[in-house]
């Protein structure tokens, strides 16, 4: 018998593991609802609160319980522009596209459509008819919290139908939503973000393999084997073995908004956070981790599949722990 050490974490869950194209992480799938279905914040960092457990169904029904919270800083986002999709035969694709103000620091790095592509506000309402979708173009504000200079830009999914997600976008052209506009308190959205880049890793901390014993031909912390050495001819991609780790593009479902904040004085420690600085703008508490390095942009969207099994309302806090 070979001496076989399975993976801890399973090496299939996600495949292949390698590095994500952008910092911004793509979106695949969005619920139905109204307005804008999205937001966007940067990881501050995390910290924990005493709250009063209001769940009927717990033990501690009632009582003081500690959480761990995450802080995302959630500046303003600015509707730009609006992209609008008609329906083929390989699915729905890009048609045309409308732009509003741009700032300068945007237009640098801004690829525009095709010309044919590029279309006005009036030409859009004259052939509605042929469209099917239509998402908002989102800026992100970084300067305004004093974090970078380079806004993100990115596609967000408006709810209703063709006709309400126009007028949505005409009602709020080149003007900012707040986050307190989309998401309140005990609201459960997904969030997509870019895990922390670990670099090139062996198996044993890419895979959870178990080092061998110590007088293992050749290595020590490498799989125990290769695989079978008849049939496939050839060691398969299942066997765990050293490569990109971290920096993936991961989606967390159901995660809870505790507290949507609009005063960084609540929170803000003596000094900062730790790698961040001072929150300056409307901030979010989530219960739990979320994926992502600090000053790394998060995309939320309100919940595919939300669970019952959380706060129904969102809980009294006693205190933040600073």
């Amino acid at each position: 018998m070979p001496n076989i050490r399975y993976p801890r974490r399973g090496s299939m869950q996600y495949w292949p593991r390698k590095r994500a194209k952008t910092q911004v992480a793509r979106v695949r799938s969005v619920p139905k609802g109204k307005g804008l279905l999205g937001f966007a914040g940067y990881k501050v960092g995390m910290t924990h609160a005493i709250i009063i457990d209001n769940r009927p169904n717990t033990k501690t029904k009632g009582e003081e319980i500690s959480i761990p919270l995450t802080v995302l800083e959630c500046p303003p986002i600015k509707i730009v522009g609006a992209v609008f999709y008609k329906k083929t035969v390989a699915g729905i694709r890009k048609a045309a596209t409308i732009y509003g103000q741009i700032d300068k620091e945007l237009q640098r790095t801004l690829k525009k459509p095709k010309k044919e592509q590029q279309k006005k506000l009036e030409d859009i309402e004259k052939e509605l008819a042929s469209y099917v979708e239509a998402r908002a173009l989102v800026e992100t504000q970084p300067k305004a919290i004093e974090l970078k200079k380079t806004p993100e830009f990115f596609e967000m999914a408006i709810g209703g139908t063709i006709t309400e997600q126009l007028q949505f976008i005409k009602d709020h052209m080149n003007k900012e939503i707040k986050v307190s506009d989309v998401f309140q308190d005990a609201s459960v959205i997904d969030t997509h973000a870019v895990t922390k880049g670990k670099g090139f890793q062996g198996p044993v901390k890419r895979f959870g393999v178990s080092r061998r014993r110590h007088k293992s031909e050749k290595t020590i912390r490498g799989p125990g084997s290769l695989g079978g050495w008849s049939g496939q001819g050839k060691v398969m991609y299942r066997v765990a073995h050293a490569g990109q780790m971290g920096y993936h593009t991961r989606t967390e479902y159901n995660k809870q908004i505790i507290k949507v904040g609009t005063n960084p004085e609540e929170i803000n420690p003596k000094g900062g956070f730790v790698s961040y600085g001072l929150v300056r703008s409307q901030f979010i508490l989530i219960k739990g981790s979320v994926s992502g390095a600090r000053k790394r942009m998060i995309k939320l969207i309100k919940a595919l599949r939300p669970k019952d099994k959380l706060f129904k309302e969102a809980p009294a806090i006693v205190t933040i722990i600073k």
